[in-house]
């Protein structure tokens, strides 16, 4: 994606403050709709009754078939978009019509319908609001369900200016009732009505419209004929499951508990006859695709782009193509070529917002990371990944050349500023830690030599630290060997460990990362433990979940890594074992906290790293609002697009420092040398530290 772009979305004033505001009100309003529901279980029907409708789509194609021709109506099957387009031109063609009206319809947008139209000679009128709004910019949606968020009111007077000859005042009230007046005329002489559809019933032949305003049910009722435009993965087999996706529809959306219009249609009526076009456009063949599939369980709710902190940057013109958000990124390569995925498939930043989120729980992020593989590589990422990664000897020199290479951009303070590309400009404010002098692993060889014999009856711990917290912070793997010996543990240092393989899965190069996988599961399976223990949470997911998966088909290393799966535990899940009844908060001194992405959605540990600051630590809590919003690092993202990074590092800053405290807690390498050098551009007094550092000090005591 072209760094202009970006900078301008970045600048856009308004479009940052529309898509913030949204953003700050979305979960409450979803919390709010939801309230007295059983939502977890109402997702899983959801992604229950997607996946057994795709496994059967053939069949149910046919039956959806028979029953809606059954019941009157003429249904298309349309394999391309081409062939979907000319039906639909065919179609108005023999009506005798010179225009058509539309309501919204993400999948008319799929196939380029309204350019196509207007190519043949025939007018089309979007008449929802949003849709209208962009289609007199000559834009494509921003959103999935809100395609105009992107604009202010006095954009939308001009061009209801320009469209009605008489000049509007940026008055929404007045605005709304412009365009009421302008599109009414529409509705009336217009002799063909174009619609989408949110679900299609195959048991009846019925076709489900979901809107909050009036104009898909004019759409659909007053021209003397009706063409509904439907992608096929949205048949499911009956009115039941049909009502579970129409129940999670506007919740998940908007926040709403239910749409102003739901419409139900079962053939035509006496007055207007009634065309179905179902669309394939590669969805069997997708819904065939194993790994893939998921991504057609999609609602098109857009929750995905509500939560996510990249799009809340740049928007859906920069994050997505025609669809946007994180499922827009998944769905572009399938629907319209890997040539239009390539650019946008690094926007992801991997913060798993768009998972836990999902009305149908689709791995979003795991797909988008997947993709990645079949994308383009950088010259030089698989030497990079491939030799010196996997090359203990090839990489420790590599990293004491750069501990070298790194002393003329070190302040007086040791910390590294005024690197060229990565902190000019907007990120002008932050510093990186410098690389140690020596990495943690040399430490530790000295450090066995002389520790005291291994008391017996301990659990023993392996401790995986990961490349940032060994070669960065060496202390701070020193603080987590002797507070978990504090604690009661035995901790030893596998100094053959490589790279959990994070950043070669990220960039696409699963091969190597799955060689790595298979070797750091022989390493750390060759010696007994009952634990093997992590300060970083995007290793401990790697441990956890990724090297099964990447072993899957070698049944050996699988089992293995299943093995070893079942040990990997973070370290405040480790020392919160620990803590006891005789352990109380300490009213002292007090600290925030942040959750990092991995750690909270990815493991699923939030409330440890707490009670460990309290009970252990014996720190006073005081938490941030959004603590678990994004700190835009990334791994390698804040490097690759800093200005976005630096943007979603602001926003966790102003939460930071609105508590007052002089002291943040993380539990993430990343995070802390993200937030550490974003705050030191605002402010010297706010101390940035892993939970390990906190909890030994205080033990240490």
């Amino acid at each position: 994606m072209s760094k202009k772009i970006i900078r301008q979305k970045i600048h856009d004033s308004f479009l940052r403050t529309a898509l913030k505001n949204f953003s700050a009100q979305y979960p409450a309003a979803r919390a709010r709709a939801f309230e007295g529901e059983d939502l977890e279980s109402l997702r899983d029907r959801v992604s229950a009754i997607r996946d057994n409708a795709l496994r059967d789509l053939p069949c149910l194609v046919e039956r959806f078939r028979e029953r809606a021709e059954g019941a009157g109506a003429t249904v298309h099957l349309c394999g391309t978009p081409e062939e979907a387009r000319s039906v639909i031109r065919d179609i108005i063609r023999d009506k005798g019509a010179e225009y058509t009206v539309k309501s919204k319809s993400m999948t008319s947008e799929e196939i380029c319908l309204n350019p196509y139209l207007e190519k043949a000679g025939i007018r089309t009128l979007e008449t929802d609001l949003g849709e209208w709004i962009i289609q007199l910019a000559g834009e494509r949606p921003s959103h999935m369900v809100m395609p105009a968020i992107h604009k202010n009111r006095q954009e939308v007077a001009a061009l209801f200016s320009r469209e009605t000859g008489r000049a509007c005042p940026a008055d929404i009230p007045y605005l709304v009732e412009t365009a009421r007046e302008t599109l009414r005329d529409a509705f009336l002489s217009a002799r063909v009505g174009i619609s989408g559809a949110n679900v299609a019933v195959a048991d009846s032949g019925a076709i489900g419209l979901v809107t909050n305003e009036g104009n898909a049910r004019l759409v659909t009722t007053l021209p003397e004929t009706h063409i509904a435009l439907i992608g096929i993965e949205k048949i499911v087999p009956s009115l039941a499951e049909a009502l579970d996706i129409i129940s999670i529809l506007p919740k998940n959306a908007t926040g709403q508990k239910i749409t102003s219009y739901v419409s139900l249609i079962r053939g035509p009526s006496e007055c207007h006859d009634l065309h179905i076009v179902l669309l394939d456009n590669g969805r069997r063949q997708l819904a065939a695709d194993p790994r893939f599939r998921e991504a057609l369980k999609c609602v098109k709710c857009g929750a995905c782009a509500n939560v996510c902190p990249v799009y809340e940057i740049v928007g859906g013109h920069v994050f997505g193509h025609i669809y946007v958000g994180g499922i827009g990124l998944v769905l572009t390569p399938f629907f319209h070529g890997t040539e239009n995925a390539r650019n946008i498939l690094g926007l992801c930043i991997g913060c798993r917002r768009c998972n836990e989120v999902c009305a149908a729980r689709i791995d979003i992020e795991g797909l988008i990371l997947d993709l990645r593989e079949r994308g383009a590589k950088f010259p030089g990422q698989k030497a990079l990944f491939g030799t010196l990664m996997r090359n203990r000897s090839l990489f420790h020199g590599a990293l004491r050349a750069a501990y070298l290479a790194q002393k003329p951009f070190q302040g007086r303070d040791g910390r590294i500023r005024h690197l060229p590309l990565v902190l000019g400009g907007d990120t002008g404010n932050r510093s990186l830690p410098p690389i140690a002098e020596r990495p943690f692993r040399d430490l530790a060889q000295e450090r066995e030599k002389v520790a005291p014999e291994e008391q017996r009856g301990r659990e023993r711990v392996l401790f995986f630290s990961g490349c940032l917290a060994d070669f960065v912070f060496p202390d701070m793997c020193r603080d987590t060997v002797e507070s978990l010996e504090c604690l009661g543990y035995s901790v030893h240092f596998p100094r053959e460990q490589l790279c959990c393989g994070i950043p070669a899965r990220y960039s696409g190069e699963v091969g190597i990362a799955r060689d790595m996988a298979r070797i750091n599961t022989e390493i750390l399976m060759k010696e007994q433990a009952d634990f093997v223990g992590t300060i970083c949470p995007t290793c401990a997911i790697s441990l956890k979940h990724d090297f099964p998966n990447l072993l899957e088909g070698e049944p050996e290393h699988h089992a293995r890594s299943l093995e070893l799966a079942a040990k990997v535990f973070t370290y405040a899940q480790l020392a919160a074992r620990k803590i006891t009844k005789s352990r109380s908060a300490h009213e002292g001194e007090s600290v925030t906290y942040h959750d990092a992405c991995h750690l909270r959605r990815g493991c699923g540990v939030f409330q440890e790293p707490r009670e460990v600051l309290e009970k252990i630590a014996e720190r006073k809590m005081v938490e941030m609002e959004g603590p678990d919003t994004c700190c835009g690092f990334g791994g390698s993202y804040a490097f690759k697009y800093p200005e976005i990074a630096y943007e979603i590092l602001k926003k966790k800053m102003e939460s930071i420092t609105a508590t007052g405290v002089n002291t943040v807690a993380v539990d993430c390498p990343g995070c802390k040398m993200q937030i550490e050098g974003g705050l030191e551009g605002i402010t010297s007094r706010i101390r940035v530290e892993h939970t390990v550092t906190l909890t030994a000090e205080r033990l240490r005591e």
